[in-house]
């Protein structure tokens, strides 16, 4: 869950919090202006970079529930002489009470990527629950109802999509998409993918599987016309190379890794 759905739900529930946020940096700093971190009496989401300095703001963040929140107040901190820690810049802190208004005011977080999922197996679930706490957006989407976990407990930016046919759904997707394919059924996959390749507007396409069933799809895309332009930016296999293991939580770090690197590493294809 991201925090500001995570705000959002402890301002529905009625628990008191203190938004702690990064508003002037100077040198060196743990984390960027904007950062924010949540606190409440007996619990902390977010970070604020850590180690001293977060130490010091969670503590000031209770104090001032303990006194029943107020007006909004701001620290100035030296990270160096003063917290003893090795960044050497200045953080400027603002303290705040958690209220609609101020929840309002977040800026939206920037999406990373915009992503359809498509197969919710161990794999599929592995992935998601690494997305449930980064700014993105996915379609999760399986003709398998029973394969999803429970839809209240996916975070909001996380839709389930439970259609059939599933690869109708590849026309619905925003133009420069990310897509992963691995469903159940390698016909599925196929179908799946050429309707991605079909589209051509792709950031992203990536497709579980051997080197085997990689070479295997060519084949038969290439019969069927597929410009080489578009096969050639088919990821197969998935994740960043090098991360070796097979087991569905492995899998899923090394592709989650692949898709942050693409806002630096490759705005087209992979």
């Amino acid at each position: 869950m991201t925090l500001r759905a995570a705000a959002a739900r402890w301002l529905a529930a009625g628990q008191p919090a203190v938004v702690v946020e990064v508003k002037a940096t100077k040198g060196s700093a743990p984390r960027e202006t904007g950062t924010r971190m949540l606190v409440s009496a007996n619990e902390a989401l977010g970070t604020i970079g850590g180690g001293h300095l977060e130490w010091l703001a969670i503590d000031t963040a209770r104090r001032l529930l303990a006194q029943g929140g107020g007006e909004a107040v701001e620290h100035h901190y030296p990270l160096g002489p003063a917290l003893g820690q090795c960044c050497g810049g200045a953080v400027t802190l603002r303290y705040a009470s958690l209220d609609e208004q101020g929840l309002q005011s977040w800026p939206a977080a920037a999406s990373r990527f915009f992503l359809q999922l498509y197969g919710a197996g161990h794999v599929g679930r592995a992935i998601v629950k690494l997305l449930a706490g980064i700014d993105c957006r996915v379609q999760w989407i399986d003709e398998r109802e029973s394969e999803f976990p429970p839809e209240e407990t996916l975070p909001p930016h996380i839709e389930k999509v439970c259609v059939e046919p599933v690869e109708a759904e590849v026309r619905i997707a925003p133009p420069d998409a990310c897509y992963l394919v691995l469903t159940h059924n390698h016909d599925l996959d196929l179908r799946i993918t050429e309707a991605i390749l079909r589209r051509g507007d792709f950031r992203y396409l990536g497709l579980i599987g051997s080197k085997t069933k990689h070479a295997r799809f060519l084949h038969r895309y290439e019969a069927r016309g597929i410009p080489a332009e578009l096969l050639g930016r088919i990821t197969c296999p998935i994740g960043l190379p090098g991360i070796d293991g097979k087991e569905p939580e492995v899998i899923a770090i090394a592709v989650v890794a692949q898709l942050l690197q693409l806002p630096a590493a490759a705005p087209r294809g992979h």
